[in-house]
């Protein structure tokens, strides 16, 4: 039996790769057993676009999500103006070479990235407000039919995974 391999946003394993130079390490079992069981491929696709550690935080603006970004229907942009589209783009498209390449066909995202946001994303306000959607490396992997699903849903991924 062929074990499924698990594309993981890096911040969720601790490393300090987040917009604000820090990481947000997720605990729980099933990323232990993954772990263990040589399953996780670790990726950051930000980093992969070429931005750097800490940089300005980042949203999709007029409250557009991540398909719209891949279609050339809204920018990602910093808080200081800043267009960052093209990183994006540049590393979602990095992130699902590196998904094929390894063999992935699972992800988990963290949530409320404008990268990889599977599920809720920031509305391009700046103020803290949230709304349905992904954002452009979780929508790039699920057009290429990876199932995607963010950091609250582990346990509805390890369900399809099964516990073999």
């Amino acid at each position: 039996m062929t074990t499924s391999k698990i594309l993981i946003s890096a911040c969720l394993l601790g490393h300090a790769v987040r917009y604000d130079g820090k990481g947000k390490p997720l605990v729980h079992p099933a990323i232990d057993r993954w772990r263990a069981e040589g399953r996780l491929v670790t990726i950051c696709p930000e980093l992969a676009g070429g931005m750097s550690v800490p940089r300005p935080p980042a949203e999709i603006e007029n409250g557009m999500t991540g398909a719209d970004v891949l279609a050339g229907r809204a920018r990602v942009v910093e808080i200081t103006g800043g267009d960052v589209t093209e990183a994006f783009v540049a590393g979602a498209r990095h992130a699902l070479e590196f998904a094929q390449m390894h063999g992935c066909t699972h992800a988990l995202l963290i949530d409320g990235s404008p990268s990889c946001g599977s599920g809720f994303i920031y509305d391009g306000s700046f103020d803290g407000q949230k709304h349905a959607g992904n954002g452009v490396t979780a929508a790039l992997l699920l057009e290429a039919g990876i199932v995607v699903r963010s950091d609250k849903q582990v346990d509805e991924l390890d369900a399809l995974l099964g516990r073999s």
